[in-house]
């Protein structure tokens, strides 16, 4: 497989999400103002990880892909309605998303948090509607997809993680120097995928000396607490970011599992892909807020650094932070090494998430 064979097959699946968005857009009846606001958001662009993963991890699993078209759709939608309140003034306080002005910038404040409330029901409006292009789906497949929705996108996930780093940005977040890791012997294969991944960035953590580095850029991470060891920092991030990044990731690959009723095993396989590369996907994310450029990033590049967050290049520095997101996709791929040819495109896209640009 190329490079050019892969872009091809993203790009036909982001056409079907966008279209599946402009149906869903198309049947509602609110105020027009909301409405435009709602629109504007969720149709300006992104890469649409979250609905590709859904649709990837339904075709790994022998799934119809209409099946996991309102999956897809509604995960988009959480994921916008995030964006749209994560760049408010309260929170972010971004400027721009997607080469774009952000929502409150364009329709004031108040219409900006309502339309990311409406992208937040919406979402789960289209997961109880119980229909598919194939047919109804039944009241067991909407009840699981709801929980996994939920879950992923509550305060057991994603809200969480943004919690947990706004109490960050403020020093208030912090893990116990004796703190125990959760048990890693939770499923078939022995680990737990979030912390096992926050275990194996810790331990590299302390192998690449971390200690030095970060002593030297503790302004750069906003951490000036000599108390705290770098390896905490480093679970202290992890865990953010194993909320507020891979819930909603693995939540993606769990909804296309599920739209395709895969056995439990196949579950929990994409799961831990999942939760790898919601990591990995981070540590990109922070690099190229320290390599990037407003124009590919669209957005103001250096936030972090601005709001004193911490980071995994404040913290490892950059070319540790590559080596760390590499070993994470590697740990990635070797979690669906079952799944043979079929894994190619989640393979593909595992790669192409440390590899991009933007």
């Amino acid at each position: 497989m190329t490079k050019s064979d892969f872009k091809n097959h993203l790009s036909e699946l982001r056409t079907v999400i966008e279209a599946a968005l402009v149906d869903e857009l198309a049947r509602v009846s609110w105020p027009a103002s909301l409405k435009s606001a709602v629109e504007y958001s969720l149709m300006a662009g992104g890469k649409r990880l979250r609905p590709v993963l859904v649709l990837l991890a339904n075709d790994v699993c022998g799934g119809k892909q209409e099946d996991a078209i309102p999956a897809a759709c509604a995960i988009e939608m959480i994921h916008t309605y995030s964006l749209i309140h994560d760049d408010l003034p309260s929170m972010d306080d971004d400027d721009y998303r997607r080469g774009h002005l952000t929502s409150h910038k364009v329709f004031g404040e108040a219409l900006a948090i309502l339309a990311g409330d409406c992208l937040l029901t919406l979402a789960f409006e289209i997961i109880a509607s119980g229909t598919t292009a194939s047919g109804s789906v039944t009241g067991q497949q909407i009840a699981e997809q709801t929980r996994i929705l939920a879950s992923a996108a509550g305060g057991s996930g994603m809200v969480g993680g943004q919690v947990l780093d706004l109490e960050a940005e403020r020093g208030a977040f912090v893990i116990a120097e004796n703190a125990a890791m959760p048990p890693q012997n939770t499923g078939k294969h022995g680990c737990n995928p979030g912390m096992a991944a926050v275990q194996k960035v810790v331990n590299s953590a302390d192998s690449a000396g971390v200690r030095g580095e970060t002593s030297s850029s503790k302004s750069d991470s906003g951490q000036n607490d000599s108390n705290r060891t770098a390896e905490t920092r480093v679970v202290e991030l992890s865990q953010i970011h194993k909320m507020k990044t891979g819930a909603l990731i693995a939540g993606a690959l769990e909804l296309g599992a599920a739209s395709a009723s895969a056995d439990q095993d196949n579950r929990n396989r994409l799961r831990l892909f999942g939760h790898c590369i919601g990591l990995a996907f981070q540590i990109a994310d922070d690099l190229l807020d320290v390599t990037g450029d407003q124009i590919r990033l669209g957005k103001k590049p250096g936030r972090d650094a601005d709001l004193g967050k911490l980071t995994y290049p404040g913290l490892l520095g950059i070319e540790s932070s590559r080596a760390k997101a590499e070993q994470l996709v590697q740990e990635a791929c070797d979690a669906i090494a079952v799944f043979g040819d079929r894994g190619r495109w989640l393979r593909e896209l595992a790669r192409f998430i440390v590899e991009r640009d933007h």
